[in-house]
C-alpha cells in the first residue's frame, strides 16, 4: 500500500507545485514563482534565483501569483506571472534560450512597505567551495578569487555586478542589476549555498518603502564552453566501506523543566546523554531546576546543564545562585555549559554587538560556581553564531551550537539538500576549536530559538515554513531518514556528542518515527567507524560501524542499494540496519 502524505511527511499540507522546464542546454524548476536546479549540460551551476520579500524578523512571505503564462517559440522560452504580496505588487519576466537566462522584475508598492530585504537572492552550489570565482564589481574593477572552503564569517565580496565561475569546463556568468549586491556564506546556517543578495546589511533594516516606489532588478545568467555530461547511470545505488576513522559519537536528548517525561520512552531510546535546558534569563529558577532533577532521578545517563545567563550585572552572583538551586534540587551534573543571554540574537555584519562581558569572564565565573564539572561553551544557537564570536579554547573543555535547516527555506528539497552543508560545517568548526572535544545538537528540523528576530514563526496549518518551532515533518519518516542523514554527514567531525532534538514537545522524538533513527544512533555510539561512501549520496546515506550499515533514503523513491551484504530495496524515506 502507498504511503500517504500524513506518513512520510507528518502533513497533508500540499509541497509547492514545482514545474520542470529545458531548453538547449539549459534546464531548471519554477517552484512559487522561483526558479531551482539551474542546470547546465545536465550539472547544476547555480542552485537558485530567488525574489523575496522578507519581514523584520526575517521571515519570508509567500506571494500570491496570477497571470501566470509560458510561451516557446524560436529557441526561445518565455515565463511571466504576476504577484501580490504584503503591500507589494510586481511583474515578473523570464527569458531562457539554449545559453542564457534573464529573470527581470518591476515591483510597485501599494502601500507603504517596511522590509527587512526586497528583491533577489542567488544561490551558488556549496559544491563550489575552493572553485575559481571571478568577481566583478560595481566600480568596474575585478578581482580573481575562489569560492571560500572554510565557511566564512563574514560577507566574502562585497559590491558585486558579476560573478564568473567555472565548472566541468563551462563558465557560468551570473550578472546582476538594480541594486547594490554583496556575498554571505549560507552554509554558516546549514544552507548547502553561496548566497548572493540585494541591499548590504551594513545599511539599516528593517527599512522603509513609501507607497508608489518603483523598484527595479535584474539577474542573467551567460554560459559558454563546455560540453555534455553523460548522464547519471541507472541501475543499483553502491555502498562502499572503507578504512576505520574513529568512533561514533554518543547520541543525546534534550530534556526542559516544561517537558512531559516518558521515562519507558527515555529508557529504551538508548541514548548516552541528557541535555537539561536551563533558561535563567527566562525566569527560571528552583522550580525548574526541581523538575530537572526529578526528571532525571535515577538515571545512567551523563547530564549536562545547558544554562542561559542574563550575564548583566554580577557573575559569581548570577551563577552561585544556578549552583545553589542545582544543590537544593539534588541535581547530580556532570557538566555545565554557559551561555550569555546577549548571544542568543545575532549580529549581523555591520551592526553593533550587544554589551556582553567577555566570554572569558563568563567561563572563569562558572569555574569557580561548578568546580569539578566539566564546562563548555560556544554558542546556544548555530554555526554562524560560533564562527562569528569563538569562545577562548584555554577556558573550556568542550564547545558546542546547534542548527536548523530552515532558517532561509522549508521545502522538502532545501532541507534534505541542507545535510550536504553539515560537512563543511564540521571541517571548518574544526578549524575553529581544534582538538577540543566537539558537541554537536541539539539538530532539529524545528528552530528552538529564532536568534535572528523575536520570535519563531507560528504554524497552526502544520506547512512547511521558515523559522518555525513545530516543523510538521518531525512526525513523519522523512524526519527518521533526515537525522541519519545528517548522522552519515559528521563522518570526519570526531564528535564527542551527537544531540538530536528533544524527548517530547514539537521537537520530541518520542513516539515518532525518528524515535527508530535515535535508537539505531545510540547502539552504535562508541564503536569503531568506518569510511562509507554513497554512489548517490543526495539519495541514500549510509553510517558503517560496529559491523553494522545504517541507511537513509532521502526521497520520496524506493531505490535499490547494493551493500558488502546485500542488496536492499528502501521505502520511501525508510530507514535500514544491515
Amino acid at each position: 500500500m502507498a504511503e500517504t502524505d500524513i506518513e512520510l511527511y507528518g502533513t497533508d499540507a500540499p509541497p509547492a507545485v514545482s514545474r520542470r522546464f529545458a531548453i538547449g542546454r539549459l534546464a531548471f524548476e519554477l517552484i512559487g514563482g522561483q526558479l531551482r536546479s539551474i542546470c547546465v549540460d545536465g550539472a547544476e551551476a547555480v542552485r537558485g534565483i530567488q525574489y523575496l520579500v522578507r519581514d523584520r524578523d526575517w521571515g519570508t512571505l509567500a506571494p500570491a501569483i496570477r497571470d501566470f503564462r509560458v510561451e516557446e517559440s524560436s529557441g526561445e522560452l518565455r515565463i511571466g506571472y504576476r504577484a501580490d504580496c504584503a503591500g507589494l505588487t510586481y511583474t515578473a519576466r523570464i527569458v531562457a534560450s539554449n545559453d542564457a537566462l534573464d529573470f527581470a522584475v518591476e515591483a510597485e508598492t501599494i502601500s507603504d512597505v517596511i522590509t527587512n530585504r526586497l528583491g533577489f537572492c542567488v544561490l551558488h552550489p556549496a559544491s563550489l567551495a575552493g572553485a575559481p570565482l571571478r568577481i566583478e564589481h560595481g566600480d568596474g574593477s575585478a578581482e580573481d578569487s575562489c569560492f571560500p572552503e572554510l565557511i566564512d564569517p563574514w560577507q566574502p565580496f562585497t559590491d558585486i555586478a558579476a560573478l564568473i565561475h567555472r565548472q566541468d569546463g563551462v563558465t557560468v556568468a551570473c550578472r546582476l542589476e538594480g541594486d547594490s549586491f554583496e556575498m554571505e556564506d549560507q552554509r554558516n546556517w546549514s544552507d548547502a549555498s553561496y548566497k548572493t543578495y540585494v541591499r548590504p546589511l551594513a545599511k539599516p533594516w528593517p527599512y522603509r518603502m513609501p507607497a508608489g516606489t518603483i523598484d527595479r532588478q535584474s539577474v542573467r545568467l551567460e554560459v559558454t564552453g563546455g560540453t555534455a555530461r553523460p548522464a547519471r547511470p541507472s541501475g543499483p545505488i553502491e555502498l562502499e566501506i572503507g578504512d576505520p576513522i574513529g568512533a561514533m559519537p554518543r547520541i543525546g536528548l534534550v530534556l526542559t523543566p516544561d517537558q512531559t517525561i516518558d521515562h519507558t520512552a527515555l529508557r529504551d531510546s538508548g541514548v548516552q546523554d541528557l541535555l537539561l535546558s536551563f533558561a535563567a534569563n527566562a525566569g527560571h529558577g528552583l522550580a525548574e531546576m526541581q523538575a530537572l532533577a526529578c526528571a532525571v532521578d535515577g538515571s545512567p545517563h551523563r547530564k549536562t546543564l545547558e544554562c542561559v545567563i542574563e550575564a548583566d550585572g554580577d557573575l559569581d552572583a548570577e551563577l552561585r545562585a544556578i549552583a545553589d538551586h542545582v544543590a537544593r534540587a539534588g541535581l547530580t551534573l556532570d557538566a555545565v555549559a554557559v551561555y550569555p543571554a546577549p548571544d542568543l540574537q545575532s549580529t549581523p555584519p555591520g551592526s553593533e554587538w550587544p554589551p556582553c562581558p567577555p566570554l572569558a569572564d563568563v567561563y572563569d565565573a562558572a569555574r569557580r560556581a561548578f568546580p569539578g564539572l566539566a564546562l563548555g561553551g560556544g554558542m546556544y544557537s548555530y554555526f554562524t553564531e560560533l564562527n562569528r564570536k569563538r569562545p577562548p579554547l584555554d577556558r573550556v573543555d568542550f564547545v558546542s551550537h546547534a542548527t536548523c535547516p530552515i532558517v532561509h527555506a522549508a521545502d522538502d528539497l532545501s532541507v534534505m539538500q541542507s545535510l550536504e552543508a553539515i560537512p563543511h560545517i564540521v571541517r571548518s568548526a574544526r578549524a575553529v576549536v581544534g582538538d577540543k572535544p566537539y558537541r554537536l545538537g541539539p539538530i532539529t528540523i524545528g528552530m528552538r530559538q529564532n536568534p535572528y528576530g523575536s520570535r519563531t514563526m507560528p504554524n497552526p496549518g502544520r506547512e512547511r515554513i521558515p523559522m518555525a518551532m513545530a516543523d510538521p515533518r518531525q512526525d513523519g519518516r522523512f524526519a527518521a531518514a533526515w537525522t541519519i542523514g545528517y548522522a552519515a554527514a559528521t563522518e570526519g567531525a570526531a564528535l564527542d556528542t551527537l544531540t538530536l532534538g528533544a524527548l517530547t514537545g514539537p521537537m520530541g522524538v518520542a513516539g515518532r518515527p525518528v524515535f527508530e533513527a535515535v535508537q539505531a544512533l545510540a547502539k552504535l555510539a562508541g564503536s569503531e567507524r568506518h569510511e562509507c561512501r554513497s554512489s548517490a549520496p543526495d539519495r541514500v546515506a549510509a553510517i558503517a560501524a560496529g559491523g553494522t550499515i545504517l541507511l537513509a533514503n532521502l526521497t520520496a523513491e524506493a531505490p535499490v542499494v547494493r551493500t558488502p551484504k546485500g542488496e536492499i530495496t528502501l521505502a520511501p524515506f525508510g530507514i535500514a540496519t544491515l
